[in-house]
């Protein structure tokens, strides 16, 4: 059933085509409970359900290229001002329109199509992977400290109790991994794509093992390198300024959080290759991915101006690191809902700092910023995002634990 609110008005058909068109475009996207707010004052919504968010949009112009392109003019809009949440909640209201978008899959395949155009253009060589990584991870480690915890974690954090703390999840977190990877005192660990080197610390100093850790982020070295220093860790801890597809020589243990989505699919049997080569007998690995139920290209408007050439995996497309590689899965978790409250802590602290933030940058960033952690919260409490912890080992290795009670201890070692 479709509503229309405030339908009279005096500037005639062309508010009756301005009504068809707000009308239409929310029927595309599954009618979900949305208001939209025009320039002439006209309220439209197509839900029988009380609006979730009203978005007041600016112009004839706007409404225009919203039906033409709404996968990358939304973005374009919200972040210039053109499309502005005037009431309702942002996350609340995107999560349910993507629950409704079922019916966009009539211009899935023009968006798919304009988005394997711009992934060709952004391919994950060695040269693009630099370019891709930089554009979003050299921003500045005064901006991420604004509302990164400080751990300066910037994955999903593990809410092992309601009453975390950001910080104490993302510390949850650390030791969840450690504790499915079996570290042991005296090992070594590559770790691939390192961040801020927070979790290379702290494999480090709580379960003393010796860490070599990969990052192309000239920013994020810096930062990790310095951290070290400071924590007396330097010579138990090695931050390099390089790519994965560089990493040489072997260890006990290879762990990767947060870097496969900058990988590429054409490029994980080589690096799953890379892994089972790096591995000793007896060796695991661990890689921590945002993924998909189902192979999908990144929402085009995050593609461009967020994280330039990523993807997020599906698990049959994972599959390319294991098979044929000589590596075996052995666990495979999803943490969705713990990202989506990750998510929402980061929007948190963000929007305290948005005034800092506006001075560093520009109010265009600080909405097009505002977007992202909104969309990323909305998405993981839809469903569209997962986030996977695969554990696996080497095809042949027989040190495989009989049950998961290793992996829920209440301490780590000293």
């Amino acid at each position: 059933m479709q509503l229309i609110e405030n339908s009279e008005l005096s500037d005639g058909s062309g508010a009756g085509l301005a009504r068809r068109f707000a009308s239409g475009l929310l029927g595309a996207l599954g009618n979900p409970p949305v208001r939209f707010l025009l320039w002439n004052a006209e309220s439209v919504t197509t839900s029988s359900e009380a609006p979730l968010m009203t978005l007041r949009i600016a112009d004839r112009l706007t409404l225009f290229r919203l039906l033409i392109d709404p996968d990358m003019q939304f973005g374009e809009a919200f972040t210039d001002g053109r499309i502005e949440c005037v009431e309702g909640d942002l996350v609340r209201g995107l999560e349910a329109t993507f629950r409704s978008a079922a019916a966009v899959s009539k211009l899935q395949w023009l968006t798919e199509r304009w988005a394997r155009a711009r992934l060709l253009l952004r391919r994950n060589t060695l040269s693009g992977s630099r370019h891709n990584v930089n554009a979003h991870y050299d921003l500045g480690n005064d901006f991420y400290r604004l509302w990164l915890d400080p751990s300066m974690a910037y994955t999903c954090a593990y809410f092992a109790a309601e009453t975390m703390t950001l910080h104490e999840a993302q510390i949850a977190k650390m030791d969840h991994v450690c504790r499915k990877l079996r570290l042991r005192p005296g090992e070594e660990v590559i770790e691939a794509g390192c961040g801020w080197g927070g979790f290379a610390l702290h494999m480090a100093e709580r379960y003393g093992v010796k860490v070599r850790a990969f990052n192309i982020s000239a920013e994020q070295i810096a930062y990790a390198r310095d951290s070290a220093a400071r924590a007396g860790l330097g010579g138990r801890v090695e931050f390099i300024h390089d790519d994965y597809r560089n990493i040489s020589g072997s260890a006990d243990v290879f762990a990767s959080i947060g870097m496969l989505e900058h990988v590429g699919v054409e490029n994980y049997e080589a690096l799953g290759h890379l892994v089972r080569r790096s591995l000793r007998p007896g060796g695991r690995g661990l890689i921590h991915t945002i993924g998909r139920d189902a192979p999908q290209l990144l929402h085009r408007w995050m593609e461009r101006y967020i994280f330039p050439g990523a993807i997020a995996p599906s698990l049959g497309q994972m599959a390319a690191l294991f098979e044929s590689t000589g590596l075996s899965v052995l666990d495979v978790e999803n943490l969705r809902l713990h990202y989506a409250r990750t998510a929402g802590c980061w929007r948190s602290a963000f929007e305290q700092a948005r005034a800092t933030v506006a001075q560093m940058f520009d109010e265009r960033f600080v909405r097009m910023w505002r977007l992202y952690l909104c969309g990323t919260q909305a998405a993981f409490l839809a469903g569209d995002l997962q986030l996977f912890q695969v554990l696996f080992a080497p095809a042949r290795s027989n040190d495989i634990p009989r049950t998961r009670d290793y992996m829920y201890r209440d301490s780590a070692p000293a």
